[in-house]
């Protein structure tokens, strides 16, 4: 599975937030995948941890399941150097360019894509799930563990109860609730896909812990263990 190259990575900060607002547009933030036999998710963990804010060497990871019986059907893992520097809002441009690299070895192609990220819940509207699913073509969701930018509110203490994240009087993302009485998720549009149906997969691929199940693999594989 190739993803498609929009840029050099190689940038400045200042680069990296003008490619955003350039690509922002192109992002398509309605539709609902139809027939969805395959689901990848990806993560990257640090492995230098002398130091915290500057690690110089990631782990990507990417986890291929068969839905709805969520089973991992194929894994590829990249290790490699990252040169871009810690600086919020671009974390596309820090972690993206080995995830690439690890969804190039992909040999089976998904259907559904989720990031353990930001998508249109960013600043600029291009977190690292919208960059990723505009690589890949794909629709795409981005389902983070905690808030970026915007205005939230606590949804309902039970499974499924949602609220809206809010920024400048738009909803640009749904705070959900994956498990009775557990912190929720932030659930954003990546690319190719409406909010409500985001939230509603995130829900599907959910259903025994906080985290769905593909994110849960990729993130455990990303760190050296398996689920």
């Amino acid at each position: 599975m190739r993803l498609e190259r929009l840029h050099e990575w190689d940038v400045t900060p200042t680069e990296a937030i003008a490619s955003q607002k350039e690509l922002a547009p192109r992002v398509v933030r309605e539709g609902d995948p139809g027939d969805v036999r395959l689901v990848a998710a990806a993560d990257l963990a640090f492995v230098d941890r002398r130091w915290p804010r500057q690690p110089t060497r990631g782990r990507a990871a990417v986890v291929l399941m068969r839905y709805p019986e969520l089973e991992v059907v194929e894994e590829q893992v990249v290790e490699g150097d990252v040169s871009f520097p810690y600086v919020p809002g671009l974390l596309s441009f820090r972690e993206a360019p080995l995830l690439a690299q690890a969804f190039d070895r992909l040999e089976g192609r998904p259907d559904l894509l989720l990031i353990d990220g930001q998508g249109y819940a960013h600043p600029r509207r291009f977190g690292i799930a919208s960059h990723i699913g505009l690589m890949a073509g794909l629709p795409t969701i981005g389902c983070a563990k905690s808030r970026l930018c915007g205005e939230d509110s606590e949804p309902g203490p039970g499974r499924g109860s949602k609220a809206e994240l809010r920024q400048g009087g738009e909803v640009i993302g749904t705070v959900l609730r994956t498990r009775d009485g557990v912190k929720p998720l932030y659930v954003s549009v990546g690319h190719m896909i409406g909010l409500e149906a985001a939230a509603e997969w995130v829900l599907r691929l959910a259903p025994r812990f906080r985290l769905p199940e593909p994110i849960r693999a990729a993130d455990a594989l990303s760190k050296g263990r398996r689920e």
